[in-house]
């Protein structure tokens, strides 16, 4: 597979392929690549490169995931309901950065990822408070951006790209060791 990256896993850059990218998916790293390309340089560097989901266990099992992506999530679901903003919000767990300290160093390269880029830009930020260097946001996620033409039938839907929409290899198989999930009280 070609690359244009040779002589390290990932270079930096301020914003990933395509349109400008929105700054809820911004890092204080400021490293930034699509899934399509996460996985080439996964392929090229895979004792280099790690895929991280943070996502949460139900959308790792139920949505699935990249085969070789590790799930530590940085945020579950709550069940109090959110009347100012119609929604139920997620909640960051406390513990993120010990649970990704747990399998991964700081000189590992990260490729965070999330449903479509935001939760895993605050992971990122996190990572980076805690000392990882090469922690890049996976900028479409799983599932990709929301189809915004109104006159669509797909209006919302997540079609625009992502990896399940670049046709990479995923499942929703599980391999307990590649999971670190937040602990019960």
């Amino acid at each position: 597979m070609a690359s244009n990256f040779e002589s390290a896993p990932c270079q930096p850059r301020s914003e990933p392929s395509g349109s400008p990218l929105p700054d809820g998916k911004r890092t204080s790293l400021g490293l930034y690549v699509t899934a399509a390309e996460a996985y080439e340089r996964w392929q090229l560097w895979p004792a280099k490169v790690r895929i991280l989901d943070v996502r949460t266990p139900e959308e790792y099992l139920f949505i699935g995931h990249p085969e070789m992506a590790w799930n530590i999530p940085v945020a579950l679901q709550s069940w109090e309901w959110d009347a100012v903003k119609g929604h139920f919000p997620m909640r960051l767990l406390p513990d993120f950065v010990d649970r990704v300290k747990e399998p991964f160093t700081p000189d590992l390269t990260l490729l965070v990822m999330c449903r479509s880029g935001g939760r895993s830009a605050l992971a990122v930020n996190l990572l980076a408070q805690a000392g990882f260097k090469e922690a890049f946001n996976v900028t479409d996620g799983m599932e990709g951006d929301a189809v915004a033409d109104p006159g669509s039938p797909n209006h919302g839907r997540r079609l625009v790209n992502g990896w399940k929409n670049a046709g990479l290899p995923w499942t929703c198989k599980i391999d307990p060791e590649l999971m670190r999930l937040p602990r019960l009280p």
